[in-house]
């Protein structure tokens, strides 16, 4: 159920300069930035990842809050501030579900002298006897990937 999602996100300056960001709807999700645009970053990344794991999870999705000045604590530091923040868990997906991993394979001596001969780029030929064993094309999945957005 990947989705665009909009939350109001709490900006606050610590002692050092550095901008904290909370979301009080999504208790647990927190980071931090050095300048408001890396904050404003890292808070799409950190609210991606946290909505993602919640739909990955089964896990409900809190409706978020209308932002207002209710949602900053009492005692925040002067420059605090409020800033919607957007992600999208589809992207996050994508993203996630197409990282490289990193596996051993273990072959006959005989058979990597002769594929180092032929300057086999063994990563690709195992990529592509592996799709050809599951019987799904590139192309099928992009389609997928696609009609998923």
């Amino acid at each position: 159920m990947a989705k665009i999602y909009v939350y109001p996100a709490v900006f606050e300056p610590n002692e050092n300069g550095v901008l904290t960001v909370t979301f009080p709807d999504l208790p647990g999700c927190i980071t931090e930035g050095d300048t408001p645009a890396e904050a404003l970053a890292m808070a799409q990344e950190a609210m991606g990842l946290h909505l993602y794991g919640s739909e990955k999870d089964g896990d409900p999705i809190p409706a978020p809050s209308i932002p207002s000045n209710h949602l900053i604590h009492d005692d925040a530091a002067d420059g605090t501030f409020i800033s919607l923040v957007t992600t999208n868990t589809a992207l996050i997906s994508r993203e996630i579900q197409n990282r490289y991993v990193r596996k051993t394979v273990t072959l006959p001596h005989w058979m990597n002298v002769e594929a180092e001969a032929l300057g086999l780029n063994f990563s690709q030929t195992l990529q592509a006897a592996i799709r050809e064993k599951l019987q799904y094309s590139l192309r099928e999945r992009l389609e997928a990937e696609k009609n998923a957005l």
